[in-house]
């Protein structure tokens, strides 16, 4: 994705900015996503696995990127606290 456009987009809830999910992220969100354990915020079951996503920079919600396109909808976010260690994780390292 164009790092202006991440620059300028934020969370439609909390307002925070985002940021490129990493490669390790993608790969544990997705992991979970094939066990059946994720649900966006809305409550759906969620069933494809990521390519691409941004994630708050508190790595609170993630929102699926799709065919580059970020998906920005409140309802289709995905909480992360539903993995052990998802946002402790990409606090410490995303905030020096």
């Amino acid at each position: 994705m164009d790092k202006r456009l991440i620059d300028i987009l934020c969370c439609p809830v909390s307002k925070r900015p985002l940021r490129p999910l990493t490669a390790s992220e993608r790969d544990q969100l997705n992991s979970a996503i094939r066990d059946g354990a994720i649900d966006t915020v809305a409550g759906e079951k969620v069933t494809e696995t990521l390519s691409e996503g941004l994630v708050t920079t508190d790595g609170q919600v993630v929102y699926r990127v799709e065919d580059g396109i970020p998906v920005m909808l409140p309802e289709s976010g995905i909480g992360t606290t539903q993995m052990a260690g998802f946002a402790a994780d990409t606090s410490r390292a995303h905030n020096p």
